[in-house]
């Protein structure tokens, strides 16, 4: 497939389409968000079937009459969460594009910490507000509202194949997508592949995401005693299990916060140049706070092992007693440099661990889940497909960047379709707070989003 970096005349049309069906992109969006859709046990599971039936509306009012619903078991044989595919196939020979998304969110942490609702959109300041609304709901419909006005403008001429697909539990690491895509796997086929789960360089600035680091998720859990005893009667012999995997814990990383585990890989890499100021206005890291690691700060975030304790059993302070906890556990979450061995790293976390542990403690290691990690291809014929009709959209040159997160379904779907060329795009930027807090997108960036991908669509479908 070759594809040119030249302008189309039909962006005129595409932005005024566009832009006419904003408000009703908005408010579907905003409906989806009402949605606490969250594929963990401890969620409500119809809430994940919700979501599915009304993504599915959207789909088949979008113009795609080839619509299902489609769940495959976990590994564990739990039900894993719906799946929603929409077909549009391709004519006279034209090449089908894939467009993935992701309609589950994040829990929404302590709501006192939200200035609205988590679940209701709220537009102010030029940005719509809620959970999920960046990660990934704005992904969805940034693929529906492109798709349709494609369609609109292009009509019956629009020859390319279209396949949407929005899975219904990335957030959990999209557990029964393998077995989903063995059973079904021939429904998305595709020549590109279009995953909206990424974001901008800034406000104003688009990016291709060519990079995503891997994660391995684990536990490490002490335990020093049979049974809890009164810190005072036991405590100056005994030290406390908490204690034991707080000194544990501080051996994964050198003094200056890099990662201090043995033989994960590391690279410093060129990139654009990242203004400490604006990330650490962007982050809102305290002012005191220094910045760990060392290297440039693309390197930091996209090439180099990133280490963090997510979670913590002990007893809250609300419910603390004068007591020597017996046990205690943390759960770490490690990005990897996108060509790690995820294997290899959770063996070096884990020898690490057997070897750090104090005071001669009982350690139970238990690995909880890898990712790999992705590298693309900036310069393949879609790719520059894409930042072309970026560049032309905003009017600025866009950005390769890598993303220190990582989407399991990317290297999913790119190893079951290895002839498909991968692009991450997505509606975020750097004050989104995805899984935080206050999770926003900036509505301009997120039409111009539409208007890229939907002039994408136009020059795949008409290369010449």
């Amino acid at each position: 497939m070759s594809l040119p970096d030249t302008s189309t005349s039909l962006l005129p049309e595409l932005r005024q389409a566009v832009g006419t069906d904003f408000t009703s992109a908005v408010g579907q969006l905003a409906d989806l968000v009402r949605i606490p859709a969250m594929a963990w046990n401890s969620f409500d599971p119809s809430e994940l079937d919700k979501a599915a039936r009304q993504v599915a509306v959207l789909l088949q009012e979008a113009g795609i009459t080839d619509v299902d619903i489609l769940q495959a078991p976990r590994p564990d044989g739990a039900p894993g969460a719906p799946a929603v595919v929409g077909r549009r196939p391709a004519r006279n020979g034209k090449p089908t594009l894939l467009l993935y998304a992701h309609y589950d969110v994040q829990p929404a942490g302590d709501i006192t910490l939200w200035e609205s609702p988590p679940f209701e959109a709220v537009e102010r300041d030029g940005r719509l507000w809620g959970r999920g609304v960046a990660d990934n709901k704005a992904g969805v419909m940034l693929h529906l509202a492109a798709f349709r006005n494609a369609l609109r403008v292009l009509g019956d001429d629009l020859e390319l194949g279209v396949t949407i697909f929005i899975d219904g539990e990335e957030e959990a690491g999209s557990p029964s997508l393998p077995l989903l895509l063995q059973q079904h796997g021939d429904l998305l086929s595709s020549d590109v592949l279009v995953v909206a789960d990424s974001g901008n360089w800034k406000v104003g600035v688009p990016a291709l995401t060519t990079s995503l680091r891997g994660l391995i998720l684990g536990t490490i859990e002490v335990r020093v005693l049979d049974h809890a005893l009164h810190s005072g009667t036991y405590g100056g012999p005994l030290l406390d299990a908490v204690t034991v995997l707080s000194r544990l814990i501080a051996t994964l990383h050198h003094d200056d916060g890099s990662v201090a585990v043995e033989g994960l890989l590391a690279s410093d890499i060129p990139g654009p140049l990242m203004d400490e100021e604006e990330f650490r206005a962007d982050s809102g890291v305290r002012p005191r706070v220094p910045l760990a690691g060392s290297g440039s700060l693309t390197s930091r975030l996209w090439t180099k092992p990133a280490l963090a304790v997510i979670g913590m059993d002990v007893p809250s302070v609300a419910l603390s007693s004068d007591t020597l906890q017996p046990v205690a556990r943390a759960k770490f979450s490690l990005s990897l440099a996108p060509e790690s061995d995820t294997a290899g790293a959770m063996d070096a976390v884990h020898r690490h661990v057997e070897a750090h542990t104090p005071f001669g403690a009982d350690v139970t290691f238990t690995p909880a889940g890898r990712t790999e990690g992705f590298a693309g291809d900036a310069a393949s014929p879609a790719a520059r497909a894409m930042l072309s009709a970026m560049e032309d959209t905003w009017g600025v040159p866009a950005v390769c960047m890598g993303v220190g997160g990582s989407i399991p379904a990317v290297n999913i779907l790119a190893k079951l379709y290895p002839q498909a060329q991968v692009l991450i795009t997505g509606a975020e930027d750097p004050d989104s707070r995805a899984h935080g807090a206050n999770e926003s997108i900036h509505l301009g960036d997120f039409e111009n989003a539409i208007v890229a991908e939907a002039l994408l669509i136009a020059r795949l479908d008409s290369p010449d």
